[in-house]
């Protein structure tokens, strides 16, 4: 499967954000990288249609299903890892895969701890399991290593190249280190 994006262009009050992005994603990781404020987390938007390009287009197979980490981890505060599993995922729940994708993800051992004590760590770990879980044809992670420190982020590049099929996976990270320990194809934003 492969993502195109042609010439978008996006602004906001006259300020632009996007000039002139082109590029493709195909099976693999494609790390989006710019300062802060310049577009990467719109660009994502735009791509899961949650807001409209200027100019450009995007073309991505008809029907896909995307699965996302956005900035903000979205998860049910009074729900356990697998209540917040079992509500996104409903019939498509599976409690083993779950189970071995949080262990694998280091929260294997959190029991019935409701997210609310989670740190902010564990949170965008479980953010992640929801989005390498549900059934999706390509993957938009925003930040998804924020909070991480060096063992748990290498878990979770870990994770995220075994667990991601033929999914192109479109990642936004400021780090360096990030894209190369997923190997990722890196896409700069003026």
């Amino acid at each position: 499967m492969e993502i195109r994006v042609n010439h978008l262009c996006k602004s906001y009050n006259g300020a632009s954000v996007l000039r002139d992005v082109t590029f493709t994603a195909g099976d693999g990781v494609t790390c989006v990288m710019a300062p802060s404020g310049c577009g990467k987390t719109t660009l994502l938007r735009i791509l899961l249609d949650l807001e409209t390009a200027d100019s450009g287009t995007v073309s991505v197979p008809e029907g896909c299903r995307w699965a996302a980490v956005f900035q903000e981890d979205r998860l049910l505060e009074q729900l356990d890892a697998a209540g917040n599993l079992r509500f996104i995922l409903g019939r498509e729940y599976d409690g083993a895969r779950a189970a071995a994708v949080l262990t694998e993800l280091g929260l294997g051992d959190v029991g019935g701890k409701s997210v609310r004590a989670f740190s902010g760590g564990m949170r965008r770990r479980l953010a992640l399991a929801r989005a390498l879980l549900a059934r999706s044809d390509a993957l938009v992670l925003d930040e998804p290593f924020a909070g991480l420190d060096g063992e748990t982020r290498q878990r979770a590049w870990s994770c995220i190249l075994r667990r991601r099929g033929q999914r192109p996976v479109l990642l936004v990270t400021h780090d360096e280190e990030d894209a190369a320990g997923l190997g990722a194809q890196i896409v700069r934003l003026a």
